[in-house]
C-alpha cells in the first residue's frame, strides 16, 4: 500500500485489536519517494510542486490520524544496499514547507534525527520548523563519538529556543547506543574473514561447533586482517575491540573500561581477537557501545536525563532486530537510574513520571499517563526489589525464518490496557484491549502539558562517585527517594 493510501492503511489498523496502543507517524523518506520516484534515491531537490504534493500527504495523514510528521538526518540510516536513505542531505526548504502545512492542522508534532555536523546551522533547521508549524518539535539527542561536548551545546541552543517561546525537547537514550554481535546476529567480528566465510552455509550452532575445532580455529585466526563491511550499520566497527564486551546474564550497560575485550585479553596474555573468537565459538555474544559511552560511563547521559526539556526515547525494537536490543530501555531507567547505579542515580518518581506522563504528552496524548479519574486505566505493578533484565536471546519466528532479538525481564507482575490485564509475571493473558490511537485527539483528556518542567539540579561531585547499593526492596509510591547520595531532581 503506498503513502497516498495512509487514510485506508489507518482504518486497516484501527480494524484490529492489540496488547498495546499504537500510533503512526508520517515517514518523511516514503513522502519522497511517492512524490519524486528514483530522484527522492538519488538525493536531488524536490521542485515546488513536489514538495507542494509531498505537504499535501502529510497534511492528509494527519488529519487521518497520525501523530504527527517525522524525517531522518543521519548517516545511520542506509537502505539494505547500503545508500543513504532519501531523506538525508536535501534542503532546509523542504522541511520547513512540510512543516507548516501540519501545523495548519493545528494538530500533530514533528519528529527529528540528525547527526547535527554543523550544530548551529541544524539547530537552526529545527527552530525554523518549530516556528512556522506553532507544532511541539523533538529530536533524538545523544553524546556524540566525533565531539563528546556537541550535545552540550544543543541543550543550550534548546533553553535558548524555549525563551524564545518555541516548544523543542529532546529524546534521551537511557544507556549506550550499542549493537550486539554473535554468531545469530547480522553482524560478528569475524563475517569479512575469508575462512570463517567458508562456514557460512552452516547454522549457526554448526558454525559454533566447527570453529572449536583446532584447525579451524587456527585458520580463521591466522587469516584475520580485521576488514571491515562498511555497508551494514555498524559493520565498520567489527574490529573496535576497544569498544567490545562481553554480554552477559543479567548485562551490564554500563561496564567497566577494564572490562573491554582490550583490556581483558591483555590481562591474560592475549590478543582481542583470539578472545573475540572464544566468546563468539562459545556461542555467546558481544556488545559494541557507540554514541553515549565516550568517556566509559553514563555520566552525560545523566546529564542528558535530568534536563527539564528532555524525555527518554529511542527504546528501538523494531528496526535492525537481529542487532539491536533497545525495547528495554524502560526496564534499563528502572533498575539501573533509580536503584543499582555506582554513581548518580534518579529518584524513581522522577523516572516513572517521565516515562508515563511526559513521554505522552510530549506527542500530545493528554488522558494517559497518570493514575486519577478520567484518565486511562494504564498500569504495571512491579516488583522493583527483584526487577532484572535478562541476556538478548534471538528468535527465529519472523517469517521466511528471519530471526529477532527478544528480551525478558523479571519483575513484571501486572500490565494493565485500559482496564484489562494483557500480561500476568510477562505471560500473555490474551487479552487485546489495544487500539489505534488516531492523533492526539483521541488522547483529549483531563491532563495538560506544561511546557515547562521543574528543573533540575545538577549533581554534585561527590554524588557521580557514589557507590551502589543493592538488596532490600523500594517503594514505587510517589514521594520515595532515590537512594543515600542520590542525585536527585528538584520537586
Amino acid at each position: 500500500m503506498v503513502l497516498a493510501d495512509l487514510p485506508e492503511y489507518l482504518d486497516v489498523l484501527a480494524a484490529r485489536s492489540y496488547d498495546v496502543a499504537l500510533a503512526v507517524q508520517v515517514p518523511h523518506a516514503a513522502l519522497r519517494v511517492h512524490a519524486m520516484g528514483e530522484r527522492a534515491a538519488a538525493h536531488e531537490e524536490a521542485t515546488a510542486d513536489e514538495v507542494a504534493m509531498m505537504a499535501k500527504l502529510a497534511v492528509e495523514a494527519v488529519r487521518a490520524g497520525a501523530l504527527g510528521f517525522s524525517t531522518s538526518r543521519t548517516l545511520n540510516h542506509k537502505s539494505t544496499g547500503g545508500e543513504l536513505i532519501p531523506s538525508y542531505g536535501l534542503g532546509a526548504d523542504e522541511l520547513v514547507a512540510i512543516a507548516r502545512a501540519v501545523g495548519e492542522t493545528g494538530t500533530g508534532v514533528l519528529q527529528l534525527v540528525s547527526d547535527f555536523p554543523e550544530p548551529e546551522q541544524e539547530f537552526e533547521l529545527l527552530r525554523r520548523m518549530a516556528a512556522v508549524s506553532g507544532r511541539p518539535l523533538s529530536f533524538s539527542l545523544l553524546q556524540f563519538v566525533q565531539d563528546p561536548q556537541r550535545h552540550k551545546a544543543i541543550l543550550r541552543m534548546m533553553e535558548q529556543a524555549r525563551a524564545d517561546g518555541l516548544e523543542i525537547r529532546a529524546q534521551v537514550a537511557a544507556r549506550p547506543v550499542g549493537l550486539i554481535m554473535g554468531l545469530e546476529n547480522t553482524l560478528n567480528p569475524f563475517m569479512e574473514n575469508p575462512e570463517w566465510q567458508k562456514l557460512g552455509g552452516l547454522t549457526p550452532p554448526e558454525q559454533a561447533a566447527r570453529m572449536r575445532e583446532p584447525h579451524v580455529r587456527e585458520a580463521i585466526l591466522a587469516a584475520h586482517t580485521g576488514q571491515k563491511n562498511r555497508s551494514r550499520l555498524g559493520g565498520g566497527a567489527i574490529a573496535a575491540f576497544h569498544l567490545m564486551y562481553e554480554l552477559t546474564d543479567p548485562p551490564n550497560y554500563e561496564p567497566s573500561t577494564e572490562d573491554s575485550l582490550v583490556k581483558r585479553a591483555a590481562r591474560a596474555g592475549r590478543t582481542p581477537v583470539e578472545l573475540a573468537y572464544d566468546i563468539v565459538a562459545g556461542e555467546g555474544m558481544i556488545y559494541l557501545v557507540g554514541a553515549n559511552y565516550v568517556h566509559g560511563d553514563l555520566d552525560d547521559v545523566h546529564e542528558m536525563l535530568v534536563h527539564d526539556q528532555t524525555v527518554p526515547g529511542l527504546s528501538d525494537g523494531g528496526a535492525h532486530v537481529s542487532t539491536i536490543c533497545d525495547g528495554s530501555f524502560p526496564t534499563t531507567l528502572l533498575t539501573h537510574w533509580t536503584r543499582d547505579r555506582d554513581g548518580a542515580r534518579i529518584p524513581l518518581e522522577y523516572i516513572v513520571a517521565q516515562q508515563a506522563r511526559d513521554t505522552a504528552r510530549a506527542v500530545g496524548l493528554t488522558d494517559r499517563g497518570v493514575l486519577a479519574p478520567g484518565y486511562r486505566a494504564d498500569l504495571t505493578v512491579i516488583d522493583l526489589a527483584n526487577l532484572t533484565l535478562r541476556k538478548p536471546e534471538m528468535h527465529a519466528d519472523l517469517p521466511a525464518g528471519g530471526r529477532r532479538l527478544l528480551q525478558r525481564a523479571d519483575g513484571y507482575l501486572h500490565t494493565v490496557v485500559a482496564g484489562q490485564e494483557t500480561y500476568a509475571d510477562g505471560v500473555e493473558t490474551g487479552a487485546l484491549p489495544g487500539r489505534l490511537l488516531r492523533g492526539a485527539a483521541s488522547g483529549s483528556g483531563p491532563g495538560r502539558w506544561r511546557a515547562r518542567r521543574r528543573r533540575a539540579r545538577r549533581p554534585t561531585r561527590r554524588s557521580r562517585r557514589c557507590g551502589r547499593r543493592r538488596g532490600g526492596s523500594r517503594s514505587a509510591r510517589a514521594g520515595s527517594g532515590a537512594g543515600p547520595r542520590s542525585s536527585r531532581p528538584s520537586g
